[in-house]
């Protein structure tokens, strides 16, 4: 950590220098406890909020920020509030391209804003349970996705809903983190597998787009 950064609260714990994290929930209600606090810190702090999430929860999502006590209209207005649909990220296209995506984060964050002095991203990805070509590539993503986040100081926050993945897919999943939430508290993860070891064994494996997301 930068020593003129600010302390990242999150989770009962203090985020250290690793910054790719999954987040394993039951319930809305359980994210948003967790969650909440996290992004209006961010917000206290004058740092950017970027989230991406179902189209179908979107005004759930802002009106739980708005009820958090987040200027969330205001914030929209000025930039450091943006909030996008899935279609406008992972299923850009009407598919998952990994490739295009990695390509996108990496974009993002290399361009930083002069106007915020860090990003806090959150990504919803149930996404990857969707009919879209491409979506099974989820865990390589995850996996490559370290290669990009360990470059940059940007959180990012990746959820799931536990109770719609299957138990063999969210394993990997939790493999592809160095960092984790579970049961509401932040630790390192002691099942994680450094990216190029991961993606040897995938590759050992044969395709994982045989494999499916869903519970």
């Amino acid at each position: 950590m930068a020593c003129d950064e600010q302390p990242i609260h999150f989770a009962n714990s203090t985020l250290g220098s690793e910054r790719h994290i999954c987040a394993f929930f039951h319930s809305p209600e359980e994210e948003y406890r967790v969650l909440l606090p996290f992004i209006r810190e961010g917000f206290e702090h004058g740092e950017k909020a970027f989230h991406i999430v179902d189209p179908a929860l979107m005004d759930d999502h802002v009106h739980r920020m708005r009820d958090a006590g987040i200027d969330t209209e205001g914030a929209s207005q000025t930039g450091q509030l943006v909030v996008k649909r899935w279609q406008e990220a992972y299923l850009r296209d009407g598919h998952f391209d990994q490739d295009s995506m990695l390509a996108l984060v990496e974009e993002f964050f290399s361009s930083g804003s002069a106007d915020y002095p860090l990003t806090r991203v959150i990504a919803h990805m149930e996404w990857a349970l969707e009919d879209f070509p491409g979506v099974n590539d989820l865990v390589e993503y995850e996996a490559r996705a370290n290669l990009v986040v360990a470059k940059y100081k940007h959180p990012c926050i990746c959820t799931y809903d536990c109770t719609k993945f299957g138990a063999g897919v969210a394993m990997d999943i939790l493999r592809t983190h160095p960092m984790v939430i579970l049961g509401g508290v932040l630790q390192k993860n002691p099942f994680f597998v450094p990216p190029a070891e991961f993606l040897a064994e995938l590759r050992e494996r044969g395709a994982y787009g045989s494999s499916s997301t869903a519970a």
